[in-house]
């Protein structure tokens, strides 16, 4: 079974400044959402801040176009930003056009990619045949927002894991992380990576709580809470 490699999903330079010191973080992920959030005004400026903190972890930055020469040029420009970094490639356009045609120009030309917003088996296996084998890649699956669709991601992470398993350099990664336990099934599974945001990791750095551990804190906190608010039956 493979290592499974924690991802701190976050654009947040203090965050990531705080996140990238922890040893249970082995790198990070962002998306234009993320960076929005966190208030870039200026993408690619924004982006060099956070590389001054992020020194060595791997860091995937997504392009913002939506055709392949715009995507291209900009996948030129983040790759330019530092040798940790991963350039992140929607599997299809907003028009549902798969850039299987872009992949593989920038995976020959051994640029390392981050093939993103994957939830088909399907796209999985165009993906896995576009990529240059001896370029490391990552492809994230997710699974959050297919469990949130009422889709079960077992099934396909195990697939994907499977049809890559001759390729050391293509990892598969559990994206969209909902919950600590995701951890537990990623890794039994085999998943190379779990991309999860801050709070979710500090979950899984208390795991190892008994049963008795839970059901005593749990108790103590609702104990806490009455007298806080001064309740009375």
């Amino acid at each position: 079974m493979n290592k499974l490699k924690i991802f701190c999903d976050i654009a947040d330079y203090n965050t990531i400044k705080k996140y990238s010191k922890k040893k249970i973080v082995k790198g990070f992920t962002t998306n234009p959402s993320l960076m929005r959030k966190a208030g870039a005004k200026n993408y690619l400026n924004y982006s060099k801040k956070i590389l001054k903190v992020c020194k060595n972890k791997p860091i995937s930055f997504e392009v913002l176009a939506d055709n392949f020469t715009g995507m291209e040029k900009q996948a030129y420009k983040i790759n330019q930003l530092g040798k940790n970094v991963y350039v992140k490639i929607p599997v299809i356009n907003s028009k549902g056009k798969f850039m299987g045609k872009l992949i593989n120009v920038l995976s020959k030309k051994k640029i390392k990619l981050n093939i993103t917003a994957v939830y088909k088996f399907d796209h999985v296996k165009k993906i896995i045949n576009c990529l240059d084998k001896n370029t490391k890649s990552i492809i994230s699956i997710f699974a959050g927002r297919m469990s949130d669709a009422g889709i079960d991601p077992v099934s396909i992470i195990k697939k994907s894991i499977n049809s890559k398993k001759n390729y050391k350099n293509i990892s598969i990664l559990w994206a969209s992380t909902r919950e600590a336990y995701n951890y537990i099934q990623a890794k039994q599974l085999g998943c190379d990576i779990i991309t999860m945001p801050p709070k979710i990791i500090n979950l899984i750095e208390n795991f190892g709580l008994s049963l008795d551990q839970l059901t005593k804190s749990t108790v103590v906190n609702f104990i806490k809470d009455s007298k806080k608010s001064k309740f009375k039956i």
